[in-house]
């Protein structure tokens, strides 16, 4: 799964369907290149917005029923991915470019091996979705 957005909701869903698919007994593998990469930093993670193109009111609007629903937070299922096998990683050129520190990433993602990764994780599999 290659995940190139910030945009709440499209995180939202790509992570879902990342955990659904784990669960599902899929080997799964999440990367976070472009602006994904906030995704997985420790505060940044924390400052999503869900429909950033819209009104603030019409954001807020969206995330009380996100509250409402008792939907997971993205930090909780990069918890709940990592806990239960997926691997998490984060591109390596973008880290770089936003000026990321490797400490700085959540806890349990690693920055992908750029000799390697599409050779031995993408190359491989079976189909690759992206969000």
């Amino acid at each position: 799964m290659l995940i190139f957005s910030d945009e709440l909701c499209q995180v939202f869903n790509g992570l879902m369907t990342a955990l659904s698919l784990l669960r599902s007994g899929a080997e799964v593998t999440v990367f976070f290149g472009s602006r994904g990469i906030n995704v997985v930093h420790r505060e940044k993670i924390g400052e999503l917005k869900c429909l950033p193109d819209q009104s603030e009111e019409v954001q807020r609007e969206m995330m009380r029923r996100m509250e409402e629903l008792a939907l997971p937070t993205p930090e909780d299922m990069l918890t709940m991915l990592e806990m239960e096998g997926a691997l998490l990683l984060a591109c390596p050129l973008n880290k770089e470019l936003f000026g990321f520190k490797d400490e700085e990433l959540v806890e349990g993602v690693k920055v992908a091996d750029p000799e390697s990764f599409y050779r031995d994780v993408v190359m491989v599999s079976d189909f690759v979705l992206s969000f």
